[in-house]
């Protein structure tokens, strides 16, 4: 028989051993999941910024943007029309973007698209494309007073609630003069602070520092609301500065991003040059 402080020591051992294990289990586990959560994120592109391409051939700029190694696209100025762009319908543009392998990350629209007598049309032409997303892309007449910011909370609030039978998410994007300071508070800020959580805040990370606005701040002050954030260098703000790597943190931890959004390319839209460069570097980065 052994001795009682032998079994001891054996059972004091046996006992460390196994924690160590299952610590070491969990954060073998760990780390593959975090370093896998880097990568997560998808990375669409915004059609506006190769728009003099766009114009001139649909399917060339769909395929190059998809050679290139985008994701997804989002498209532009929607305003509730039978079709989404030029003579293309959505149904239209759903054929090209899956004969390209990409998707629809979404749709920057007009008010009017929301209004009673487009809704309908502008939900039917987003099933098409396959996209969640309808973004206002601005809406400066409203962003100028409290009272005109809580009309448009509203307004989103409640088509919002429309969509969600849909499986689509309505919210607001970013542009400078969202950063004007009304009774002390950004009216971006006052906007979000009226909206349903179901509203996506589709940050433009470029945008909200060319008006003075902290993406940072808001970006942690309303967490699990920036369900797609449009990405763009803004002068020392690099993608490998230090700045980008806490808005990829907050992304990617508690803002609840599905969609990265890369937002820059030439003068009046032209080439292909910037929007390669912007997808290899965030690429080395690991996104």
């Amino acid at each position: 028989m052994k001795p009682k402080s032998f079994m001891q020591a054996t059972r004091r051992r046996f006992i460390k051993a196994a924690v160590g294990g299952a610590a070491g289990m969990t954060f073998s586990r760990v780390l593959p999941v975090a370093a896998a959560q880097a990568m997560t994120i998808p990375i669409g592109f915004q059609l506006w910024t190769v728009r003099g391409e766009f114009a001139r051939n649909v399917p060339d700029t769909l395929k190059t943007l998809s050679q290139i190694g985008y994701k997804a696209v989002e498209f532009w100025g929607y305003a509730g029309t039978p079709n989404v762009y030029q003579n293309y319908s959505g149904s239209e543009l759903r054929k090209v973007l899956d004969d390209c392998g990409l998707k629809c990350c979404g749709m920057h629209i007009d008010l009017k698209a929301l209004a009673k007598d487009s809704l309908q049309r502008t939900i039917e032409n987003n099933q098409a494309l396959g996209s969640e997303y309808l973004n206002v892309a601005a809406a400066k007449e409203k962003m100028g007073s409290e009272d005109r910011i809580a009309e448009l909370a509203a307004l989103l609030n409640q088509t919002a609630g429309e969509c969600h039978s849909h499986k689509m998410t309505v919210g607001y994007h970013a542009h400078p003069f969202d950063f004007e300071k009304i009774q002390g508070r950004f009216a971006w800020e006052i906007l979000f602070s009226l909206t349903d959580p179901a509203v996506n805040m589709q940050m433009d990370v470029g945008n909200c520092l060319a008006g003075n606005g902290d993406p940072l701040a808001m970006l942690k002050k309303f967490p699990g609301r920036t369900r797609s954030i449009h990405i763009k260098e803004h002068k020392e703000k690099t993608f490998d500065s230090n700045f980008y790597k806490e808005i990829f943190h907050l992304c990617e931890t508690s803002s609840g991003t599905k969609w990265y959004i890369v937002e820059m390319g030439g003068p009046d839209g032209l080439g292909f040059d910037v929007p390669r460069e912007a997808l290899e570097k965030l690429h080395r980065l690991g996104k």
